[in-house]
This record gives C-alpha cells, structure tokens and sequence, in this order.
C-alpha cells in the first residue's frame, strides 16, 4: 500500500511513542507495542529524516552535535515532536481509566491512527467498547500492521470510517454497535488547532447531541499566543510552519474563556484545565533530558451535565 498522507502521520506519531518507550528514562507514557507497529526500516527513515532536518530546527544544535547523530535525533524528538503527544496521551489515559471505574462503558477515539489502547489494556475486554473512528485509508493501513504483527482484533474493538472533521455521524458509530444511551469517553487528540472555531464548535455539540448526563471528553488546544509565541527553540513558531508547509494549516486558537463559553453551549462544564505550567509540574518535572512541556497547548477534560 502507498503510504498516504494520513499513515505517513500516524507513522511519525508512531514514532515518537516508540522512541520514547525504547529509550527514555522515565517514561511519560509508555506505548511499549507502538514499535511493533513500524518496520525497523520505517523507524530508520525517519530517523535519517529527522537528523538531516536539524538545520531548520536549530543551527547550533546542528553544529554542536554534527559528530552525534544520535544525540540530534535525541534532541530534536524530544524538544520538537514528542512532549505534547506523550504528555496529553498519559493524561487522556488516566481519566479514562478513572471514567471507567465510575461507568463509563464506551471508549470513541477521534483520529485514532495507530493508537494501542485496547492491546495494551486487554484486562478491559468485558468492561469497554472501543471505537476508533478514522479514514478509511489508515485504518486499513492499521489492520495491515496489525496483522503483520501478529495482532487479533478484539471483538471489543469497533472500526469506524468516518472523516469527522468534515462531518460526524453518529449513525456510523451506531452500525459498528455504539449505544447512544450508554456513558461515553471520547478523546479528540491533535485535532482541535486544524479545525477553525465553528467547526470545533459543531463537531463538540454533535458529539453530545445523544449521549447521556456524565459523558465526557478529553482535548487538547492552543491558547491564544499560538501564533506569536516563539516558544523553546522556536519550537512553536517550527510547528505553525510545518503544518502550513504540509498542507494542513493551524487555524484556530482560543481563550481560556472562548473554549468555557464553547463547551457551555454544548451543555459540558470543564472538569478539569490544565495549563502549559500544570501539564510541565504534572509530567515533566525533574528531568535532565530535553523533555519539556510545549508552550501554548492546554488539555480539557469537559463533562456533560
């Protein structure tokens, strides 16, 4: 299969989980079946493709280092790519776990790419359904991987192809088993800053149209200096840039109170905010490698009411 733009994304995500479980110490968030996922070439051409892009990243890294690749790739991996996806991830897991100790009985995952959750939680198989909702590309492109890894799909594990971004329906869901009427955890990771504000604003409400009082949801947004904050190494300015190189621009950033009057008319309440500073104390803190929290990026947990 061609490698669409869509996995090539999950790949690189994939990735930065893998690096992180293999080698560092200690683990923020530790994906230890990512690697299973990426062929040893795949990790290999990524590598290369970071350690030769460091230039653009940071030229006295590039000339400190230009003796160690393995210390460039260190460095850029863990102060440009991987600090936001480990960091909201570790979080979005520890609420669901709790969520579901209070009854939450659906999992939906929006953008799921090569997520783990379900192989590294088989313990949940009888408490949990679990709904990955992509394109339909990477999800075959998933079950491929999958299978060349020796993964059985779960019965509990639902495949739901849908671009939500354009247009969420519930109905798909409801064919692969979704019970509008059950209490649902969604997580909606790396998504929101592609999205401009009303389409943020539909695809909340649609998600909360059906289901029931308690349902609730994990995210994570730019505040409002997204577009002028230069951040640790320019790191912030670095990802504006990429995105809009790629194609896939970032449009939107919100104010602490733009997203509480966002989620109040789509009937939730912000459980719980935590900031660039909390999300640093909560799973940076004390380390003497690169990791960092990035600067700009909060997480919400939003509860139905």
């Amino acid at each position: 299969m061609e490698k669409n733009e869509s996995s090539l994304t999950s790949l690189i995500s994939a990735f930065g989980r893998a690096y992180h479980s293999k080698y560092d110490m200690p683990k923020i968030f530790n994906d230890f079946i990512a690697d299973d996922l990426i062929t040893e070439n795949e990790f290999s051409d990524i590598s290369k493709n970071m350690i030769q892009g460091i230039p653009f990243f940071n030229k006295e890294i590039s000339q400190r280092f230009k003796d160690d690749p393995d210390e460039i790739l260190k460095w850029i991996t863990q102060v440009q790519l991987s600090p936001t996806p480990l960091a909201r991830a570790a979080y979005c897991e520890k609420v669901l776990l709790n969520e579901v100790m209070l009854g939450v009985k659906q999992y939906v995952i929006l953008g799921a790419g090569l997520d783990t959750f379900c192989f590294r939680h088989p313990e949940l198989a009888d408490k949990l359904e679990i709904f990955e909702v992509d394109h339909p590309a990477t999800q075959a492109f998933k079950k491929t991987r999958l299978k060349d890894a020796n993964y059985q799909i779960p019965e509990h594990l639902h495949f739901v192809s849908m671009d939500f971004t354009k247009e969420y329906s519930v109905q798909n869901l409801v064919e692969e088993g979704f019970m509008p009427n059950k209490k649902t955890f969604f997580s909606l990771l790396g998504v929101s800053y592609y999205l401009t504000k009303e389409e943020n604003a539909s695809l909340i409400n649609n998600l909360f149209s059906k289901v029931p009082e308690g349902s609730s949801i994990v995210f994570d947004y730019a505040d409002e200096k997204l577009f002028k904050e230069k951040g640790l190494s320019n790191r912030v300015q670095n990802m504006v840039q990429m995105s809009a190189a790629t194609g896939e621009p970032m449009k939107s950033c919100f104010t602490f109170h733009e997203m509480e009057k966002m989620l109040e008319n789509a009937g939730l309440l912000i459980y719980e905010h935590l900031s660039p500073l909390t999300i640093h104390n909560q799973f940076f803190q004390n380390r003497t490698d690169y990791l960092s929290a990035f600067e700009t990026i909060h997480y919400i947990h939003a509860v139905k009411k």
